[in-house]
């Protein structure tokens, strides 16, 4: 008789993912689920992509790239279950922005969903907001806050890095240096 699988030893899969793949499938014929369903979970598969699973918009882009590789696969079969694939992408891929060694805990919703709530508490203290910056700024004071109760996380020089350059990037976009009123030199700067 099998031994049964405890909860240990399942797979982690985080519920956003696992409920897209139970919305994608179900759009899918009987005998194309097995297929559909092993290329849907192929494309969450970090360990084929070797030295390019370094966190950040890399990986996602490469992770992204699988989706347009699935939708070409399965788009002129099931153009419904591509298209709810499609329409989710983003969302599916956010936690690939952060240390490797986060995305077993930040995948998942219960962080995230507590973290939600303590912002809207503080928001509806606060009621308005100056600017971008200083709701950027307060949404981060509440995940610092709440990241140091949070267990499981191994925090890194790499991963503290990693999450800095984020909180940058979130405060300070680039910016073009040098603006021009010419339409046309402006075009091509912006696709340089």
């Amino acid at each position: 008789m099998p031994q049964r699988q405890t909860t240990a030893t399942r797979r982690q899969v985080d519920p956003l993912r696992l409920h897209r793949a139970r919305n994608v499938l179900a759009k899918v014929s009987a005998g194309d689920q097995a297929a559909v369903k092993a290329a849907y979970w192929n494309i969450f598969d970090l360990t084929e992509l070797g030295d390019d699973a370094t966190p950040g918009q890399q990986l996602v882009d490469s992770v992204q790239r699988r989706i347009d590789a699935f939708a070409e696969t399965w788009g002129g079969r099931y153009p419904a279950a591509v298209k709810c694939l499609l329409s989710d992408r983003q969302s599916l891929t956010t936690y690939l922005r952060f240390p490797l060694e986060h995305h077993k805990r930040v995948r998942h919703s219960n962080f995230i969903e507590r973290t939600f709530g303590e912002t809207r508490r503080r928001v509806k203290v606060i009621g308005r907001f100056p600017g971008e910056t200083s709701c950027v700024s307060l949404v981060w004071a509440v995940l610092d806050r709440a990241s140091r109760g949070w267990r499981g996380f191994t925090m890194t020089s790499k991963g503290l890095r990693i999450l800095q350059d984020l909180r940058r990037a979130l405060l300070h976009p680039p910016t073009q240096l040098h603006p021009t009123d010419d339409p046309a030199l402006a075009s091509v700067t912006e696709a340089a």
